[in-house]
């Protein structure tokens, strides 16, 4: 008789389209081959409060594969590795809790943990599986700068809102004759940028795998001038270096690890009303590149990503990354993805369209 698993499957870090699609299909495949599937809310939170996690059934996740968001919510400061505690005087002390969250899944009596999420997830998770606790991991991020997979599930539709904002803005700027400056996400890959900013029909497009001069962006504007068009659109990464350096916030959570990125759109816009005259405006999508629906082709791939999952804990695979290698969903090491990130091949088809249709990617 088959061994009947018993799995939990958690998200972590960000938010993105079809978290919640990926939930459908794990716990729909999971309980077509007779397992229990739990929830654990908020990333590991569960784990150390049982009152946070939830069984899964098919009643359960019944309609929600359309929405956005995830039903499990998240977090980006769950890291068990580093437990923020406060102390009597109200200072933040970390404590290493790994063991113990690794001793409460095994009381729980779960076999495997589906851990969904981007690379701060994954690196967690390796470091979970090097103390004993069974993972496999679904990929996430709409930066789609994970390795080994050809596209994370969320990025089609992140890019399919910038695009859209894109579209609404060239009509405000061709009235006003100014200069839009959008910035949209991607940290350290412009992959966003790049696709919005090229199906968008961008006049300059700047992103962290090639480094921008300034005076070149403004070139590009002044083009425009000389050929009758009195307006432009700019779509810049929040990962863009300014003289190699990136644009930042200042913190305002001592837990937060990662520096906050934001200000190179503004940062920009100042420097083109500077140096051109023109009138210029900035706008930062932000968190609106995370929300709504999933499109068509992001429920699709969330689909194949947790049903697939669901397939390699059934055949024995363990500790792995579920990764989209077309046609194929394949089983990858986590130790070959953890820490590597795909960025934008520079020679790349897409960019070399940019290159022949005479957007400017500030070079």
């Amino acid at each position: 008789m088959a061994h009947r698993f018993r799995i939990a499957i958690n998200t972590g870090g960000g938010d993105a389209p079809g978290l919640n699609a990926v939930i459908y299909a794990v716990t729909m495949a999971a309980h077509g081959r007779g397992w229990e599937v739990h929830g654990i809310q908020q990333g590991y939170a569960g784990l150390f409060d049982t009152s946070k996690i939830i069984q899964l059934t098919p009643e359960r996740v019944a309609g929600i594969m359309a929405h956005g968001g995830t039903i499990l919510g998240t977090t980006n400061k769950g890291d068990p590795f580093r437990r923020p505690h406060e102390r009597p005087d109200g200072t933040i002390e970390f404590r290493d809790e790994s063991d113990r969250l690794v001793e409460n899944f095994r009381r729980l009596g779960f076999d495997v943990l589906v851990a969904v999420g981007g690379d701060g997830s994954l690196q967690l998770a390796h470091r979970l599986s090097e103390k004993g606790l069974r993972v496999v991991c679904v990929p996430k991020t709409i930066d789609n700068d994970l390795a080994a997979t050809q596209q994370t599930f969320g990025f089609d539709t992140a890019v399919s809102t910038a695009t859209e904002a894109i579209d609404k803005l060239h009509s405000t700027a061709e009235a006003h004759e100014r200069v839009m400056v959008v910035e949209v996400m991607g940290r350290y890959a412009g992959w966003i940028a790049l696709h919005s900013g090229l199906s968008g029909d961008s006049d300059v497009i700047l992103i962290p795998e090639i480094p921008f001069d300034i005076d070149k962006v403004c070139d590009r504007i002044m083009e425009n001038e000389v050929r009758g068009k009195r307006h432009g659109i700019v779509v810049v990464a929040e990962g863009a270096k300014v003289g190699g350096q990136l644009v930042t916030r200042e913190k305002t959570d001592e837990r937060r690890e990662e520096v906050v990125l934001g200000g190179v759109a503004e940062w920009v816009a100042k420097e083109i009303a500077r140096r051109t005259g023109k009138e210029t405006r900035s706008l930062v999508l932000g968190h609106l590149q995370r929300g709504g629906s999933p499109t068509t082709w992001d429920r699709l791939l969330s689909l194949r990503f947790g049903a697939a999952a669901v397939r390699f804990i059934a055949e024995g695979e363990r500790n792995v990354m579920v990764a989209w290698q077309p046609p194929l969903m394949k089983a990858v090491p986590l130790s070959e993805v953890i820490g590597k990130t795909k960025l934008v091949p520079v020679d790349s088809d897409t960019v070399q369209t940019c290159r022949d249709l005479g957007i400017s990617l500030g070079d």
